[in-house]
């Protein structure tokens, strides 16, 4: 008896352990998405108010219809899709070319990818806006692309470098003996293993690109230009105190965010099961 206690409270703290963390991360979440959908007195009263007793969409139909907001989801899809795009795209290369190949400069080519990663952006916002406005590009999409590409662009290059490394060289050799060229053997072999680690890397440079503040407050001042991080800070100014719409508008933020995690961890789990069996 006294032996199994032991084993016993060694299997239940770490799942007790998990639950306390979950429910102390994930209680802010469901406090804003359900004040969202409070009713104004619900929210204001004295007493919390834990589950919506009459669910409400007035706070959603005033964030949609606030200024700009269409402009400045547009904005930041824009934004977010295209510089998580181009990261994908040129960390696939760099990843490739860094694990398979040998060349002069690699090892300072991995140790500057570092630095960069551990380099905080927020030093550099004079830098970049200096950049940007000698090249006459202020308050346009463009620089935001290229700034947050480059952003992303370390972590992407050593995960991905970590996943092409994982795939043995033999699978590549294989192909290209049986008549693929490089090219193909990458294509047809390489690539479908590598669907974990872009359904992360793209994760993290949504999240990274999609919350983004400091640069689009420095180097976007017109509001035709400006993404919906600006435009939720702007909301609680012009807004006030009215708390429900505010948390409409934060969960209006959120979801997209949400929505994506939930999408691409099905799918990384299942390209890894894909990959393994086309291996």
């Amino acid at each position: 008896m006294r032996r199994s206690l032991p084993r016993t409270i060694s299997r239940v703290w770490p799942g007790a352990t998990a639950v306390v963390l979950f429910a102390f991360f994930a209680f802010p979440v469901y406090w804003m998405f359900s004040t969202a959908f409070k009713a104004n007195k619900d929210i204001v009263g004295d007493t919390p108010v834990w589950f919506p007793t009459s669910p409400t969409f007035e706070h959603f139909d005033k964030a949609v219809s606030a200024d700009g907001f269409w402009t400045f989801v547009g904005n930041s899809l824009t934004v977010t899709l295209v510089a998580v795009a181009l990261s994908l795209v040129i960390a696939l290369l760099a990843s490739f070319a860094v694990a398979r190949m040998r060349f002069k400069g690699r090892k300072s080519f991995i140790l500057v990818m570092m630095m960069a990663q551990m380099a905080p952006w927020e030093v550099m916002v004079i830098a970049y806006y200096m950049i940007v406005r000698d090249a006459d590009m202020l308050n346009s999409l463009p620089p935001l692309i290229a700034i947050y590409t480059v952003m992303v662009l370390p972590f992407t290059v050593l995960t991905l470098r970590g996943y092409v490394a994982a795939v043995p060289k033999e699978l590549e050799e294989s192909a290209m003996v049986d008549g693929c060229t490089r090219t193909q053997a990458f294509v047809k072999v390489i690539f479908p293993l590598l669907a974990p680690g872009l359904m992360a890397t793209s994760l993290f440079g949504f999240i990274t690109v999609w919350n983004e503040f400091p640069m689009v407050l420095i180097l976007n001042k017109d509001p035709g230009s400006q993404t919906l991080p600006l435009w939720l800070t702007g909301f609680r100014t012009t807004f006030g105190d009215d708390w429900g719409a505010t948390m409409a508008a934060s969960s209006l933020f959120a979801i997209p965010i949400l929505v994506l995690f939930v999408i691409l961890q099905r799918k990384a789990v299942g390209g890894l099961t894909s990959g393994a069996v086309k291996g």
